[in-house]
């Protein structure tokens, strides 16, 4: 069915406004299904017996599929419609959080968990490429920033599902809760989501350097992004993966508390974060055509001691300090995703945004926690931690620098 047939039913208002409903639903169930592992880690630690090291390996075997399926989806994503691929992406891994309650060996485990990263791959590539077919780019971080709004409250579920139901009825149980709406919300893209024209809101010619893949690989406002928010994932990839455990180990809380805790922070720090760090940046984006990247870089860059305090602070300092910590990192939500799509045209936008994520989860959060997990095991979780302090000022250094390559855009239109 060609792309744009839908338009003659919907309203391009209506039809980008259902789109963005929708998908943000979609990406609240798919970090819900992704963190509640960490919320139940510690049961399913026990169960099957294993180390800090080999549970810090669920996570690098879930991202080294989703970097491997990137390029694919990528590839499909900018030569096909994006819906019946998010459609597809969103039924596979449903069915497959489902299935993690019915492991029985930690090698099941492993194999299921890295399955998953099939189905989240082809979701994180198509539904930013779709929105920014419906949005210009002076918009983007607006519609962005509601879109990625899900991904705290997501977390936070995830958190909150896992370790409550977790420690009540067992760690199974929490992958049956959290699978389910999946399938109905998936239905309900079928049903009402449109497929937007290709392109149709680019105003800028599409210059070989942001419309060929040959000019991608040399395209610094992408790649200072791309790898400044790599090296911010390792940090955050791997702090929310141990936090809950940190908390129970070195802050004495139950399962439950450390998780409800943790679920509080981030979605409290998540909407406010994110919804604050994209209305700034679009503020200051009528001044400044590099506002993104700014906004982004210092957000990091002052999270850095609160991390810190966090990690060897007093444990009375360990709550606040990690509050605020992630309130200055998910203040970057909007802005550096908006930065990312806005440095490439929609020829390539898919592929783009697919070697963008290999990249942040290649350098990012695959490595990461086991990394963590490792340190944790021949010295102290607080040492395996304290990594992630050098990644956040990488990070900062590598965004601050692309400020100077941020493309232009209409900023009249803000």
């Amino acid at each position: 069915m060609p792309e744009s047939t839908h338009r003659r039913t919907f309203s391009p208002v209506r039809a980008a406004w259902t789109a963005l409903a929708l998908l943000t639903a979609l990406n609240l169930l798919n970090y819900t299904d992704r963190y509640v592992l960490a919320g139940v880690q510690p049961l399913v630690q026990r169960a099957f017996h294993v180390n800090d090291e080999r549970i810090g390996a669920l996570t690098f075997a879930f991202f080294v599929t989703y970097m491997l399926a990137a390029p694919l989806t990528g590839w499909m994503g900018d030569r096909f419609p994006r819906k019946p691929l998010i459609l597809a992406g969103a039924l596979l891994w449903s069915a497959l959080t489902i299935s993690t309650a019915l492991v029985h060996t930690f090698g099941q485990l492993y194999l299921r968990h890295a399955l998953v990263g099939i189905g989240e791959a082809s979701f994180g590539i198509y539904a930013p490429a779709l929105l920014s077919d419906y949005w210009p780019p002076e918009q983007r971080n607006r519609i962005l920033t509601i879109f990625y709004l899900s991904l705290p409250v997501g977390a936070a579920l995830g958190y909150i599902v896992g370790g409550t139901l977790g420690q009540a009825y067992g760690w199974r149980v929490p992958f049956y809760v959290s699978a389910i709406p999946g399938f109905f919300v998936a239905l309900l893209v079928l049903i009402f989501m449109c497929e937007p024209q290709r392109g149709a809101t680019e105003p800028l010619t599409p210059t070989p350097d942001r419309a060929t893949l040959a000019g991608l690989m040399r395209n610094p406002a992408y790649w200072t992004a791309t790898l400044g928010m790599a090296m911010m994932v390792f940090s955050l990839g791997g702090i929310s993966v141990w936090m809950p455990t940190f908390l129970y180990r070195h802050g004495h809380y139950s399962l439950a508390g450390a998780s409800q805790i943790l679920g509080a922070i981030t979605v409290v720090d998540g909407i406010a974060g994110t919804w604050l760090g994209g209305w700034l940046a679009q503020r200051w984006l009528r001044r400044n055509k590099a506002a993104l990247y700014l906004l982004s870089a210092w957000s990091v860059l002052l999270a850095a001691p609160f991390a810190l305090l966090t990690f060897y602070g007093p444990r009375t300092a360990m709550v606040p300090s990690l509050a605020i910590a992630e309130f200055l990192l998910f203040l970057n939500t909007g802005p550096l995703n908006a930065a990312i799509v806005n440095a490439v045209a929609a020829p390539v936008r898919s592929t783009a945004i697919a070697i963008e994520l290999f990249m942040i989860h290649a350098l990012g959060d695959a490595p990461s926690p086991r990394i963590i997990g490792w340190v944790s095991d021949h010295s102290s979780l607080r040492a395996g931690l304290a990594i992630t302090l050098i990644t956040l000022l990488a990070s900062a250094i590598l965004i601050f620098a692309g400020a100077r390559y941020a493309p232009e855009m209409d900023t009249t239109a803000v």
